[in-house]
């Protein structure tokens, strides 16, 4: 149509692309693969990456630039949790139990992991457990082992990753950290109770 105006960013203005690139990860949702933004925006790769980092950097308000496992996304900066929460809580989800929390990082730290093998580091049946972090899109199955039976692998998604704050599986804590600071909490906790009960 002759009436109808077409927009095209200017390539050479990093404003314009860094406006461009907000849209398509709003427009998106979801985490956007690096490439596919370079293809979308016609610019190279190495270009992009370059004002991807420059975006990275640069405070947006309320909003935050994630990479994860090498895809773009927004999120909401943590500060604004409150009021998130507040405005979502009659449609929250219900949170994880302390169950479905073992058994995500146990898959989290052995991924792939198989139920069997988190079974055995539970010590007790994780069915419930794993299908309700199937359920809410924290693990995937990620193939099955070639052994007898052919049991189902178990990882982490890109969700996790992003709900937790991750930008990839490299980014977890040391368990040894981990395991340090449950030692030190138990400890601290045992003062607490010995001090209560003189009291």
């Amino acid at each position: 149509m002759e009436n109808e105006l077409t927009y095209k960013i200017d390539k050479n203005s990093m404003a314009e692309i860094q406006a461009a690139v907000e849209v398509l990860l709003f427009a998106a949702g979801d985490p956007v693969p690096v490439e596919q933004l370079a293809d979308v925006l016609e610019i190279e790769k190495s270009a992009l990456l370059s004002i991807l980092k420059n975006m990275g950097q640069t405070s947006m308000a309320g909003i935050v630039l994630r990479e994860i496992n090498g895809c773009f996304t927004l999120s909401t900066k943590p500060d604004y949790d409150e009021y998130i929460r507040t405005l979502l809580e009659p449609h929250a989800k219900q949170g994880l139990s302390n169950a479905a929390f073992e058994t995500l990082s146990i898959i989290a730290y052995n991924a792939p992991a198989t139920r069997a093998r988190v079974e055995e580091i539970r010590g007790v049946n994780s069915d419930s457990a794993i299908n309700r972090l199937v359920e809410k899109g924290l693990i995937r199955e990620a193939g099955r082992m070639e052994v007898p039976g052919r049991p189902v692998l178990f990882e982490p998604t890109d969700e996790f990753l992003k709900s937790f704050g991750f930008t990839s599986l490299a980014d977890l804590p040391k368990l040894e950290e981990v395991l340090d600071g449950m030692v030190e909490l138990e400890d601290a906790q045992a003062v607490i109770e010995e001090e209560n009960e003189q009291l």
